[in-house]
């Protein structure tokens, strides 16, 4: 229902982000530019993902566990870059569609481990195309150099950033 409601807008609807910072701050800072991008990478993302009624939340997390079936809800948390409570939320209900499952393990029973169902891996054959095809149509027009002059820079704007981060937690001590 979301992708009807976007598509039937008016198109100045869609382009105002990016009339603001053509026209009304064209100066502005970095990270204000950097937010916005993200917030319309996930907004295209979620566009398409609501083709298989699968919240961007979740998207997130199938991620991870396809690349790293079985962690803690701790573990989930920490690589998703969220509270626990989130991660409660979205496990929740990831169970209830039949995405994941909770096991123990047969030497640690105290800790649960979150692994996929069948239902949840063949997702991945599904959603994954979709991120590609954001990916491919965030960067039509620039050209191959161009792409990894972009992921260069940004992989240095966040190695500065978790350098900051980690700088200013050992002020704290």
């Amino acid at each position: 229902m979301r992708s009807e409601k976007a598509k039937s807008l008016p198109p100045e609807e869609h382009l105002n982000v990016l009339k603001h910072w053509q026209q009304d701050v064209p100066d502005d800072r970095l990270a204000h530019l950097v937010r916005d991008a993200s917030r319309a990478y996930q907004k295209s993302l979620q566009m398409r993902l609501a083709k298989y009624q699968v919240p961007f939340g979740h998207w997130t997390f199938l991620r991870i566990l396809w690349q790293h079936d079985g962690l803690t809800q701790r573990e989930l948390s920490v690589r998703a870059g969220v509270m626990e409570p989130t991660t409660f939320s979205a496990i929740k209900s990831m169970l209830e569609l039949g995405y994941i499952d909770k096991r123990t393990a047969p030497d640690n029973k105290k800790n649960r481990y979150i692994y996929l169902t069948e239902k949840g891996r063949a997702l991945k054959g599904k959603l994954v195309p979709l991120a590609e095809e954001t990916n491919h149509v965030s960067v039509q027009g620039l050209s191959d150099a161009e792409v990894l002059s972009v992921r260069n820079v940004l992989l240095t704007l966040l190695h500065n950033l978790v350098l900051d981060q980690s700088n200013l937690l050992s002020q704290d001590d």
